[in-house]
């Protein structure tokens, strides 16, 4: 099969944290986990962003952002939660992002496995990029894991790396914690 090389992650911005608020609330409501509030603002997050929650009782971890609701009220994670009321001061801030899943080899039986993949970065970009696998045909959140030796971690004066890495995942995606500032121009993936 011919090499195909994929835009996994393209022009990704760090966005400004929410900050701390007494109006933010969890609710877990069967297989959907929902953090809403009454007045912040939660409309600057988009799919695929990663937030962390703290001074939350019982939510205090990273998750990752399904959707936004239109009202910027309220976003369903990934990731479980706990239904806890308001009025805890809590703070949410913006980490980092994933990048959608694509096809890995092993999803077309490539015998192989061989993937290479080059990120490309803002010399603001503070933080750190990785790939992640998953050898589930359909993916939730607890089947990723990361790809040793793909991790990219800025310096602030290389603005291109790039890895190989070797196995027959049927899922791979990009991964970008810590982040602080700057932007990842792209994220391109050949296997």
């Amino acid at each position: 099969m011919a090499q195909k090389s994929t835009t996994i992650l393209a022009s990704k911005t760090h966005l400004a944290n929410i900050g701390a608020a007494t109006d933010i609330g969890f609710l877990a409501t069967g297989s959907e986990y929902k953090i809403y509030t009454t007045s912040t603002s939660l409309s600057g997050l988009n799919q695929y962003d990663l937030i962390t929650v703290s001074g939350s009782t019982s939510n205090n971890s990273t998750f990752t952002v399904k959707s936004v609701a239109t009202t910027g009220l309220s976003i369903i994670v990934e990731e479980v939660i706990a239904t806890e009321a308001k009025g805890d001061t809590v703070t949410i801030d913006h980490v980092g992002f994933v990048s959608a899943g694509v096809k890995g080899d092993g999803y077309y039986s490539q015998p192989d496995g061989v993937h290479t993949v080059a990120y490309k970065v803002t010399t603001t970009l503070t933080g750190a990029i990785k790939m992640q696998g998953s050898l589930a045909t359909t993916p939730t959140e607890d089947d990723w894991f990361d790809i040793s030796g793909t991790t990219f971690t800025t310096d602030q004066s290389t603005t291109i790396s790039s890895a190989n890495f070797t196995g027959n995942f049927v899922w791979i995606r990009g991964k970008a914690t810590s982040v602080t500032a700057g932007s990842i121009t792209s994220t391109l993936i050949n296997h």
